[in-house]
């Protein structure tokens, strides 16, 4: 069932904020104002996921520029989360990481974006662009066996901040209709 246009839902999630402690809990009302890129995938430690991570995390100053914060999500532990960021990047790891990683250790933050396999327990790629409302503007979920672009994920958060109607293929600069 298509989110967009809705209420995103709530959450509530251990981050890697405080890497050393892990004590830090989000919630959705902490990017109340702001925009939100909120992406899932299906564990820590495997192929396709550090690619789109760290092209993330490497491109996270163009979302901050555009007051927008960055969470990935996955169901595996905030202990986990932190020794695969500590992991360098040549051993598949994640090494630094301009945004935190969030646990849904519970699945029910998966299961509230409908990204969750539950025969599987795990996440599918699913991320979702939420207003400063907390409104859900964008949505795309698709299979695990294929990264996302940063490009066009930067290039639909833009569209939606550029207040107008975009046509297909618009780029940042170019007119709405």
């Amino acid at each position: 069932m298509p989110l967009v246009g809705q209420k995103a839902p709530d959450f509530k999630m251990k981050t890697t904020k405080n890497l050393e402690k892990l004590d830090h809990t989000v919630s959705l009302a902490d990017y109340a104002g702001k925009w939100l890129v909120l992406f899932f995938y299906p564990l820590d430690f495997t192929f396709v996921c550090p690619t789109e991570i760290t092209a993330i995390s490497d491109r996270a100053q163009e979302f901050f520029d555009l007051d927008c914060e960055i969470l990935g999500v996955s169901i595996d532990s905030v202990y986990t989360h932190r020794a695969w960021i500590n992991t360098p990047r040549d051993k598949n790891g994640l090494s630094e990481l301009a945004y935190p990683l969030a646990s849904d250790i519970t699945k029910e933050v998966s299961r509230a974006y409908d990204v969750l396999i539950e025969e599987e327990g795990i996440a599918l790629r699913g991320l979702f662009i939420i207003d400063p409302e907390g409104v859900i503007k964008y949505q795309v979920v698709h299979d695990n066996n294929i990264g996302r672009s940063v490009d066009e994920t930067l290039r639909v958060l833009e569209a939606l901040q550029a207040g107008g109607l975009c046509p297909a293929n618009w780029k940042p600069g170019q007119k709405t209709l």
